[in-house]
């Protein structure tokens, strides 16, 4: 045996099923009595999905208020004045009344919307350091260069956390209040503002750094806060358990969203007298108004919600469920007819013969 022979023995596959590609297989041969029917049925059990998803988004509530502050529209816009230099404006507090006529089903939810806001451009989406964000002390000092220019601050302290993203955090803050009958008095609707990030990112992307000597303030010594921060991270709350890395706000913030106009989970509103949902009645949300839009020609929204087992409100699924079923019963309906048409062709050519 030569030795070329012997290489390719020894480089050929064993000689099985598998390994000769004899294993048995099944080449549907499609019809027009397998292909019709399976259009037929993909159709009517997609428009059926649509017309769920479609009404039961329908029958979701929402409430929502512009509080941009433009002129004319309401005493907001005189903190929106503050900010017509593209500057954030001073701490300003405006309110918004409004009435149920009826009971506003619970759970609510309370969201904040932004507009013309691109989370998803890719030099703002990439501008953090998720090491320094997941607790890293080596991280905290020496900060990512995708982070620039949030990577230093003018006195070359590394910031905490970089990016621009964290720079960037929606800091207007909301509290409900609800009129009693009796006296005409405002009681606060409590709201519950725990659990409202991923379970994925507040358990396992966003860890402090150790504490040192039991205090995250010193954890964080020899960092700078971001240039927009009015306050150091390790002051977002009081809660030691909802301030540094950690807080609720700044996590559901940290993550971007893909589409210009965005909503993120700001409370919920389902204890006390509430957990059923809001009662009619008049209501006032006080609004303290920090965050700039009209630099960007943005806007700014405050939305109350109820949800379904679908989520929150969002036709566009169940449309896109409806287009996709009328266009598969459309496609079967053309196949069908052209079926007919050259089945009866053939006969007439067979006769023929």
């Amino acid at each position: 045996m030569t030795w070329s022979a012997t290489a390719r023995g020894a480089h050929q596959p064993d000689n099985t099923a598998f390994t000769q590609q004899r294993l048995p297989a099944w080449q549907p041969l499609l019809s027009a009595s397998i292909t019709l029917p399976l259009f037929f049925c993909a159709g009517l059990a997609f428009i059926g999905l649509g017309l769920g998803l479609y009404y039961s988004s329908n029958g979701i509530k929402e409430l929502e208020y512009d509080y941009t502050g433009n002129p004319g529209t309401g005493n907001c816009s005189l903190c929106a004045a503050a900010d017509q230099d593209h500057a954030p404006p001073p701490s300003c507090s405006c309110a918004w009344y409004f009435s149920l006529p009826e009971l506003f089903q619970g759970p609510v939810y309370l969201y904040y919307e932004l507009t013309n806001f691109y989370q998803n451009d890719r030099r703002y989406s990439v501008s953090r350091d998720d090491e320094q964000l997941s607790g890293l002390p080596s991280a905290l000092r020496h900060p990512a260069n995708e982070c620039a220019p949030y990577q230093l601050s003018a006195t070359g302290l590394p910031i905490a956390p970089c990016g621009a993203i964290a720079n960037s955090l929606f800091n207007d803050t909301f509290s409900l209040w609800h009129q009693r009958r009796a006296d005409g008095s405002y009681v606060e609707v409590p709201l519950d503002r725990t659990g409202i990030a991923w379970w994925t990112d507040y358990h396992v992307k966003f860890h402090n750094p150790p504490l040192v000597n039991g205090s995250l303030a010193l954890a964080f010594y020899g960092t700078a806060r971001p240039p927009n921060w009015p306050r150091p991270v390790y002051e977002l709350s009081a809660d030691p358990n909802n301030t540094g890395f950690i807080n609720q706000d700044f996590v559901v913030w940290m993550r971007t969203a893909a589409l210009p106009t965005f909503r993120k989970l700001y409370a919920r509103i389902r204890q006390g007298n509430y957990s059923a949902g809001l009662p009619r009645g008049a209501y006032r949300v006080n609004i303290t108004y920090n965050y700039p839009v009209r630099a960007f020609g943005g806007h700014k929204r405050i939305i109350f919600s109820s949800i379904s087992w679908m989520g929150g409100k969002n036709p566009f699924l169940g449309i896109a469920y409806l287009v996709v079923g009328s266009l598969c019963i459309l496609t079967g309906f053309v196949m069908l007819v052209v079926y007919i048409r050259y089945q009866d062709q053939n006969d007439e050519d067979e006769d023929e013969e």
